[in-house]
């Protein structure tokens, strides 16, 4: 067993996402175009609204979302990227969360590092706004935790979270209150993951895993899942192999 194993399981699910608007959202199909993902549009009079989506998996209802989640997921703002601090901030508003949600296990064969980093921060603030429970984050090489330095300290400081971080020895960080393991395994070079064990609440568990493709293209292949028993999976191969 290893991490792309779990990227392989995922690899057959497909999900249908149908635009319900009076045009097409633009953007859409190519940011779909590498995903499992089949995009579809229905014409909707023009009501003010921006039209909806509907996901749908095997021909099921999966749940439904506004126009402004998509763009967000799309084209995501500066703000979607920072990690919320108190009620007052969200990493993304909550339509943008429920999208993520709707489109969970289906595997993404071309996501660039930002597209990473926004569902990073998702995780990241699931994990912080719980604040208890297991956190753990590959960065592939060390020297990548440098920009990220003080966030992790904050999730380890100002919480009860157990954070470890992963990744080649190519820097020696220091996080206060964070566990790092420096270890040179071929697969954490090549895989970003973040997985979250919910703290003791199945609902909030989460991850993400995704493999570069080629070497330093900071392009990625993986999935993110909200199912508690493949988290569980994961963090345990993370923990029994890595520490």
């Amino acid at each position: 067993m290893g991490l792309r194993q779990f990227l392989d399981a995922f690899a057959d699910r497909r999900k249908t996402v149908t635009v319900f608007a009076p045009e097409p959202y633009e953007g859409l199909d190519s940011h779909f175009e590498t995903r499992n993902v089949t995009v579809e549009h229905e014409y909707l009079p023009d009501d003010g609204s921006g039209g909806f989506v509907v996901v749908t998996a095997g021909g099921e209802f999966v749940g439904s979302v506004g126009a402004a989640a998509v763009r967000h997921l799309v084209s995501p703002r500066e703000s979607d990227l920072e990690l919320g601090r108190g009620e007052a901030t969200r990493t993304h508003d909550e339509a943008t969360r429920a999208l993520l949600d709707l489109l969970s296990d289906t595997t993404f064969a071309s996501f660039d590092k930002r597209q990473m980093l926004l569902t990073t921060r998702e995780i990241e603030d699931r994990a912080y706004r719980r604040g208890r429970g297991t956190l753990r984050t590959g960065f592939q090489s060390l020297s990548a935790l440098k920009a990220q330095r003080d966030l992790y300290a904050a999730l380890a400081s100002e919480s009860l979270l157990d954070v470890h971080v992963y990744g080649e020895r190519d820097w020696s960080p220091d996080v206060p209150g964070a566990t790092v393991h420096e270890d040179d395994a071929d697969e954490i070079g090549a895989f970003w993951f973040v997985v979250f064990d919910g703290g003791g609440d199945d609902r909030r568990a989460c991850a993400l895993l995704g493999e570069e493709v080629g070497d330093d293209t900071g392009i990625f292949r993986g999935f993110w899942t909200y199912d508690p028993e493949t988290v569980a999976d994961i963090d345990a191969y993370l923990r029994e192999t890595y520490g």
